[in-house]
């Protein structure tokens, strides 16, 4: 894969080689096991709601391969799962994710001492690269089955960490993998469910239920550019202008998360909290993120607000927007009905995290 250039600042230029590899190289095992694993007899389900990523604090403090960097997001209605039970054969996977699983069932494995395999299947929310984490929702599912399928030797919070330390994505090259970007706020989301706040190096600072009465609405705007928001493109944005960003605002968006944000998740207040967020939308990496989309995302996104929504933002690297509102979808697609949008999901938000059933 190609080699990059990241620029941190006006004498801070180097470059990163954005290796590609395979399936069960470069694992990061150095992850605190509770028990031994003892295979379980049953066949075990486990389904996990998607994430909306609203905002990276830090882009400063990740990189591919080094998780971290903070930041905010919630669980939608829209699942992903992972049906899974041990053999004492080889491993079976069926799944349109193969290589990422492969790598993880590789990282579990060096992790836990489990010498067996497994039978995998998984089912995803089938919307990909739009800022909906179909990648960590599937890693979630399939990380959490495997514990439960070998007696949890992972506590929960070692679970997030494997997930995160062996973050990769599939590239374009053929059976190969590269180390992906990751806050560690997808797997707190899907695990945990609700509003979610992660610090630096996969730290779960806050949870709290959010938005329960309330409406969600996903859209997913058709913009013309010739830059493509996944792999070599995304990593470009990422460690480049977005980190020049966080250099200057990286405080100021941690200081309205915490003193404006989390008072206003906890009294419930969404109005407060789509303020909060559109201030957050321009500042540090949200902002680099949004116009990397052009600045018709922003347009877009005013023009929801000035029409009375009350939580507007974009997910992740986009392009979806996220709209938290008290109307309803025949409301909401009446205002869609005058910018030229649509509506690409309508659900809610989901509380409840992971859900394991075992049969």
């Amino acid at each position: 894969m190609a080699k990059l250039k990241i620029r941190g600042g006006d004498l801070d230029l180097i470059e990163y080689d954005f290796i590609s590899f395979q399936p069960g190289e470069h694992l990061y095992t150095d992850i605190p096991v509770a028990k031994r694993p003892v295979p379980q007899k049953e066949s075990f389900k486990v389904t996990v709601p998607a994430r909306i990523h609203l905002s990276v604090l830090d882009m400063n403090r990740f990189s591919p391969g080094m998780p971290g960097g903070g930041g905010l997001g919630f669980a939608l209605q829209l699942y992903s799962d992972a049906s899974l039970s041990c053999t004492t054969g080889e491993t079976v996977i069926d799944s349109p994710r193969f290589l990422l699983i492969e790598h993880l069932v590789a990282a579990f494995k060096a992790v836990t001492g489990y010498a067996g395999g497994f039978i995998i299947r998984t089912e995803d929310h089938g919307r990909e690269h739009v800022g909906l984490g179909s990648t960590c929702t599937t890693a979630a599912a399939v990380v959490s089955a495997m514990n439960e399928a070998v007696g949890c030797p992972l506590t929960i919070d070692n679970v997030r960490r494997l997930i995160g330390y062996n973050y990769v994505e599939e590239t374009n090259e053929p059976g190969k993998l590269a180390f992906g970007f990751e806050t560690g706020v997808g797997a707190a989301s899907s695990i945990y469910g609700g509003m979610n706040i992660l610090g630096d190096q996969l730290t779960h600072v806050y949870q709290h239920p959010f938005a329960e009465d309330k409406n969600v609405f996903i859209i997913t705007p058709t913009i013309h550019t010739e830059q493509d928001n996944a792999g070599v493109e995304e990593f470009s944005l990422l460690m480049n202008r977005s980190r020049i960003l966080d250099y200057q605002d990286r405080e100021l968006k941690a200081y309205m998360i915490m003193m404006d944000m989390i008072p206003a998740i906890d009294k419930g207040d969404i109005r407060k909290m789509g303020d909060v967020m559109w201030e957050i939308e321009f500042r540090g990496s949200k902002r680099a993120e949004v116009q990397h989309h052009t600045f018709i995302i922003y347009q877009h996104m005013n023009a929801l607000r000035q029409a009375g929504l009350e939580f507007v933002a974009m997910s992740s690297v986009g392009p979806s927007i996220c709209v938290v509102t008290d109307k309803t979808e025949s409301e909401m697609k009446s205002i869609l009905d005058t910018i030229g949008l649509e509506i690409s999901v309508s659900t809610k938000v989901d509380n409840k995290g992971i859900i394991i059933t075992k049969s």
